[in-house]
């Protein structure tokens, strides 16, 4: 007996969760989680989530007006209008399904502020934010009887049939199984792991781009990849820590070298200037000063405001014989975020008929070419909810269930060869960070589209690996071939 869903939600971050949380308890749902069930770019976010709960200093144009500038006026009217105008709503909605926000001596939520921001208006919970989210929403999905949460599960991919769809999936035990369900909600994060260096999780493969690449939706915009100016800098490890945006909202400075402040020479706004603008600074001024070494200096602020503000990032630099207090916090530009991804309209709908996307997999235009800092957890979960009510109206029109048909996915073929995924990794580092090099991009994309050739045509294993890896040459030759054609 194949199992049947009302809704398949691919991903268990904070989109995925706070979806499943908006139908009734009469809709039957399955998330599928690829690793543990924390294991997400949501849980890693640490700054908070940017909404205006009060217009007492701030207001939705100016929200939206900072939206706009960091995203280079790319961005979509329609899309940063709800978000900006509905976003409050979904953040008073967690806090009364228990996320808390930090607080000051009155009970009063406080807010902080972040590179690219007018105004202060991050809500935050320490340096922590989006494991808050998670953990919370998470307690409440699993309290669902309706809800069936599949642990280190892979779907290998997604088949359209009548009225829904088949995933094919490797279980916790590395068992071959099919699901069938009526709807399909993408919310399978990021594709840091394309590069070499990244601060985003092990989870971040670009499986549900690459899925819906497979099923034929559109794919907009991939090349829009941010780089955070303030990884911590570490040789070691591919995932490299994050030292949040709100530690330079909170007064730090950017030093070079020679210990000395250079954004002065870059740009007006100094070190709270977007993202990508302080990014290319330092990789210009590395060029100017011939070195890799940059550090943040926050060492002014009293120690027992650090200690409390930023408790995660003073414990992991400590880990790195690193105190914030004390020393300067060496760091480099990483990759960190997607602002493209899978193409939506305003109710996070595809362009493949009841296939959704919501969060970083997907493409809403709310970002233009750079995320304003700590918008993205409320990306998450204004388009998340939009999709649900999408669904959730389709449902009360009337539909038609999906079809199942007994079928045993074939996971059998060669073993995948090493390095194709370090290769991969490498081409991308070179070709398209930062700044990108345009000659390298030409012959990377030529490599890339004989590594997918090779993996499409191989007859390898289906296995965990060759499904991460046959994602990874999918996001890289998509990024490549948008650069390359310009």
């Amino acid at each position: 007996m194949q199992e049947k869903y009302d809704v398949l939600i691919a991903g268990c971050g904070v989109s995925g969760l706070y979806s499943a949380l908006q139908f009734d308890e009469n809709v039957k749902i399955l998330i599928v989680s690829k690793r543990k069930d924390t294991l997400s770019n949501s849980s890693l976010a640490q700054g908070g989530v940017a909404c205006v709960l009060d217009f007492e200093n701030d207001n939705f144009d100016l929200h939206y007006k900072d939206t706009f500038i960091a995203g280079g006026n790319k961005n979509n009217p329609e899309t940063v209008d709800i978000l900006v105008h509905e976003g409050p709503d979904d953040v008073r909605n967690i806090i009364k399904m228990g996320v808390e926000f930090d607080t000051d001596e009155n009970g009063k939520i406080m807010k902080t502020l972040e590179g690219g921001h007018s105004r202060r208006r991050i809500v935050h919970h320490k340096d922590q934010t989006g494991y808050e989210i998670v953990i919370k929403l998470l307690a409440k999905v699993k309290s669902k009887p309706n809800i069936t949460f599949a642990e280190n599960t892979l779907i290998t991919n997604i088949v359209k049939v009548n009225s829904g769809f088949r995933a094919d999936l490797i279980c916790e035990n590395d068992e071959p199984k099919s699901v069938f369900a009526s709807y399909c909600i993408l919310a399978t994060g990021g594709i840091g792991r394309v590069y070499r260096y990244t601060t985003n999780s092990a989870i971040a493969t670009g499986d549900g781009i690459r899925i819906a690449y497979e099923l034929g939706a559109r794919i907009k915009n991939l090349s829009y990849v941010q780089f955070h100016p303030t990884a911590f800098n570490s040789p070691e490890g591919r995932e490299q820590f994050l030292i949040s945006e709100a530690v330079r909202g909170e007064g730090a400075y950017l030093l070079n070298c020679n210990k000395e402040r250079f954004m002065q020479r870059y740009d007006d706004r100094l070190e709270l200037a977007p993202r990508d603008v302080v990014s290319r600074a330092i990789i210009l001024e590395s060029r100017r000063t011939g070195s890799n070494n940059f550090y943040l200096d926050i060492t002014y602020k009293d120690k027992d405001f650090l200690y409390d503000r930023f408790p995660a990032i003073s414990e992991r630099c400590k880990q790195e014989g690193v105190d914030i207090a004390k020393d300067l916090i060496p760091i480099f530009p990483c990759q960190h975020y997607l602002m493209g991804g899978i193409d939506v309209d305003k109710n996070s709908r595809t362009t493949v008929p009841r296939l959704y996307a919501v969060g970083e997999c997907s493409h809403t235009g709310v970002h233009g070419n750079n995320r304003l800092a700590s918008n993205s957890l409320l990306e998450a979960l204004v388009f998340s909810r939009r999709a649900t009510d999408d669904i959730k109206l389709c449902m009360e029109k009337g539909f038609a269930e999906v079809e199942t048909a007994d079928f045993t996915p074939d996971y059998s073929g060669a073993p995948l060869p090493h390095g194709m995924r370090t290769e991969i990794r490498s081409i991308m580092q070179r070709a398209y960070f930062v700044i990108p090099d345009q000659g390298a991009v030409h012959n990377g994309l030529k490599r890339v589209e004989a590594i997918l050739k090779r993996l499409r045509n191989g007859h390898f294993a289906i296995t965990r690996d060759y499904c991460e890896c046959l994602s990874l040459a999918t996001i890289a030759f998509i990024i490549l071939r948008e650069v390359d054609e310009g």
